[in-house]
């Protein structure tokens, strides 16, 4: 690894060794300000951890499973990286986790530890120990480095035992169906998605890294790996989602890893405000245009004076918005809108969208700044190969990918074929210069009654960036004679609309007709740009949002399309009876 420690148990040593003094993580010490941490502090932290988990309190042996249950914060670090320090192999569990899926995580892993970050975190899992015959203790997060710890020197005999064929991590797919399966991960794994990834991500001292993504999901442990590596800055949100835009402007990140509704909803922010002016949205469109213009070095010598108005009255302020030091922004997981992101790029923010899945190891493309085209997920990293199967579904093999699910040989067996090639589940395409582009999920595809085959996340982005009051749109039609939709709306952006028009939509907006004629004009547009057999016939707008809570997303905000199917059964079988 060209000089890097051949395993995340020896990372925080050897950062340590190379930035020392250097500002490894700064966080929120209350409502007045920041705290920094030293690479030297965040060593010592995870020694401290390291050494009482093995100490004669805990007494975790090496390859024995820690489970994680905490929110992103610099404590979930320091137990990340003292749990591998320890030779044991931690298994992340989202704080939102129903109580279902944590008693299956913590008992198909088996673990011994559970080490949570509050009271009331401790205490769903102390209620859940009858169903957890391995757990022998559950600690606070906060308490953890004041147990009774193992000599300094035990610790470093752990670390340098741990080989790149260890597992490093189980990490549980929040599966659309199904109970989750643990994805063993190893040190190798990782340790190739770095080699992968690092020349591709331009950082290092001075850099800083604004992470509010949950540290249970595999893309903010590799972008803390990444960020630590290169002897960056992490810098951690302060705990509340609604606050990540105004933190932001406060933490002035240089990189931004996130999901794209967060581009999105600044996007439509800004365009509202035009929106609210006389012929606003008209200027927006063509400073938009002019920004990208100018961004491929294309601008007009005549457009040059609007061009620079629009520096002082758009692209300055948007910029600002980030903070002002933002060079590199990734997302993934869901396709953003293309308007998004000819906005963000226009105003000097360039957005990378990347791929890949947990079994291989969180990466397996990715766009760069050496390397982008907008509309795919970038080509594949160094050391993957991808090819696409005769059914179009993506493949992928390199020492990235997973050696299997923990204890569930024939679901390993069923993902990963004799070859070593990873079958993704995904559908896509692969261009002439080796751009890759994920087109829709091959269990997902919809076959009509009529025996059209229909990819419904096509049809549904369509929808979403047609219009930023849809939040999201369902395709059902298998097996029926044409596609319908359930879509709800945007709370925010519908309101916003609303007052700007002094409508009052009700407790229903989706009843509202003018809110309807609104939905309705989104979906003409979707359906514009889709396959006759794929445009929506007919759509519902649901009075509610999906949400983890009820059912209908995964803890990764994945959409459960057969929880959705069954709660609103009544309502598509309203829509064909239309």
């Amino acid at each position: 690894m060209d000089g890097r420690p051949d395993t995340l148990a020896e990372f925080t040593r050897w950062t340590e060794e190379r930035y020392g003094p250097g500002t490894a993580l700064r966080f929120r010490a209350g409502p007045d300000g920041w705290t920094t941490r030293t690479y030297t502090e965040l060593a010592a932290a995870v020694r401290a951890v390291g050494r009482a988990l093995i100490g004669p309190d805990l007494a975790v042996a090496a390859g024995e499973r820690v489970a994680v249950l905490a929110e992103t914060g610099p404590l979930w670090t320091y137990t990340h990286f003292g749990v591998l320090a320890a030779g044991a192999v931690l298994v992340p569990v989202y704080p939102t986790a129903g109580e279902e899926e944590l008693a299956w995580v913590l008992s198909d892993s088996a673990a011994v530890v559970a080490v949570c970050d509050d009271a009331a975190q401790a205490a769903r899992v102390e209620a859940l120990r009858p169903k957890l015959p391995a757990l022998r203790a559950v600690v606070r997060m906060d308490a953890l480095a004041g147990r009774a710890a193992a000599p300094a020197a035990r610790l470093r005999e752990r670390a340098a035992a741990v080989g790149p064929d260890d597992d490093a991590s189980i990490v549980y797919t929040s599966g659309t169906t199904g109970p989750p399966k643990g994805c063993r991960l190893t040190h190798g794994n990782f340790g190739a998605v770095q080699d992968g990834t690092l020349p591709l991500v331009r950082g290092g001292p001075g850099d800083s890294t604004y992470l509010y993504l949950p540290l249970a999901h595999l893309l903010a442990q590799l972008i803390q790996f990444t960020t630590l590596l290169e002897g960056g800055e992490l810098c951690y949100f302060g705990g509340r989602v609604e606050d990540v835009v105004a933190e932001l402007a406060e933490a002035r990140p240089t990189h931004l890893p996130s999901v794209p509704r967060l581009f999105e909803k600044v996007h439509a922010v800004v365009l509202a405000l035009a929106e609210g002016q006389e012929g606003g949205r008209e200027r927006f469109a063509e400073a938009v245009r002019l920004g990208v213009l100018a961004r491929e070095g294309r601008l007009p010598e005549e457009a040059r004076a609007a061009h620079a108005a629009a520096e002082e009255s758009l692209y300055s302020p948007v910029r600002a918005v980030f903070g002002g030091r933002l060079t590199w922004a990734l997302t993934g997981g869901a396709p953003i809108a293309p308007d998004t992101l000819d906005f963000l790029r226009a105003c000097g923010i360039r957005v990378f969208e990347g791929y890949g899945m947990t079994e291989s190891g969180g990466v397996i493309s990715l766009n760069h700044p050496d390397a982008v085209r907008y509309g795919t997920v970038g080509r594949p990293i160094a050391g993957c190969e991808v090819r696409i199967a005769a059914d179009g579904e993506i493949l992928a093999r390199g020492p990235m990918v997973f050696p299997g699910y923990h204890a569930n040989a024939a679901a390993t067996a069923e993902t990963v074929d004799a070859d070593g090639w990873l079958h993704t589940g995904d559908l896509g395409e692969l261009d002439a210069d080796g751009f890759l582009s994920v087109t829709g999920r091959k269990k997902e595809l919809i076959i009509t009654s009529a025996g059209k085959n229909i990819t419904p996340t096509e049809v549904e982005f369509a929808v979403r960036a047609a219009s930023r009051y849809v939040s999201r749109a369902v395709l059902i039609g298998d097996r029926r004679p044409h596609p319908v939709a359930l879509i709800t709306l945007d709370a925010e952006e519908i309101a916003g609309w609303a007052a700007r028009r002094s409508l009052d939509p009700g407790p229903r907006p989706g009843a509202h007709p003018e809110v309807r004629a609104l939905i309705a004009e989104a979906v003409a547009t979707a359906n514009a740009t889709v396959s006759r057999p794929a445009r929506i016939r007919a759509f519902h707008i649901l009075d509610a949002d999906f949400s983890v809570a009820d059912g209908t997303l995964t803890p990764t905000l994945k959409l459960r399309r057969g929880a959705v199917a069954e709660r609103y059964a009544a309502q598509i079988e309203a829509l064909y009876g239309q």
